[in-house]
């Protein structure tokens, strides 16, 4: 899940994550979401990462007209949704604990002709991944999916897996603790990563990776 750690009583941040729904404007829809922090935790509410990648892809002109794109640790599906309504072709993954909320999500923000590009889809990382094709992916997209230290390595895998040289990798997070730039690190061994943005007022970096050594245009 798309799961990052949390303190009770950080205030109005915390407000925001236990309202029952949450509203943004992207891709000139307006889109509410239901978050359900009582019953699935940090799973159900909206984090600033997948805000500020959203803003990102939409600032950037980031073209995924009929681009497939897969989006690991989904959580509410704002990211997903988005990206479907920027025209792509979108597999949302969580855990299976997860799926019958964020599918709920995206049956109310999508209009029906959109619907059929939004595949809400298990995946637990580094388990069952033959479920999904290899390097079949234009772009994989994650907020707020580095964690668990214990999950690194599963995580890295699944990337691998997913990712052939033309994939681009969009991860946006903040950077909390030391193992955030392990985590980094372990994927600069295997991709090549760059930063691409910066939202000073939210304190979330977006980075890119690829398999291939050269950094080339989206």
């Amino acid at each position: 899940m798309a799961l990052v750690p949390y303190e009770e009583g950080a205030g109005w941040g915390a407000r925001q994550l236990h309202s029952p729904s949450a509203t943004f404007h992207f891709a000139s829809r307006t889109i509410r979401l239901q978050q359900d922090w009582r019953r699935l935790g940090v799973a159900a509410v909206v984090w600033d990462a997948a805000v500020v990648l959203c803003a990102y892809l939409e600032m950037e002109g980031i073209d995924l007209r009929d681009r497939s794109v897969i989006e690991l640790g989904a959580g509410t599906g704002l990211l997903g949704i988005v990206a479907t309504l920027l025209g792509a072709r979108v597999t949302m993954t969580d855990r299976e604990a997860a799926l019958e909320f964020l599918e709920s999500n995206v049956q109310a923000n999508l209009p029906s002709e959109l619907r059929p590009r939004a595949v809400v889809k298990e995946l637990t990382w580094g388990k069952d991944l033959d479920n999904f094709p290899p390097g079949a992916f234009d772009f994989v997209l994650g907020a707020d999916i580095v964690y668990l230290e214990e999950t690194f390595a599963e995580l890295l895998q699944t990337l691998e897996h997913l990712c052939s040289e033309q994939t681009v990798i969009l991860l946006a997070c903040r950077i909390r603790y030391e193992r955030d730039h392990k985590f980094l690190k372990m994927l600069r061994d295997r991709f090549s990563v760059y930063e691409v943005h910066y939202d000073s007022s939210k304190d979330v970096h977006i980075y890119k990776a690829q398999r291939s050594s050269r950094r080339d245009d989206f």
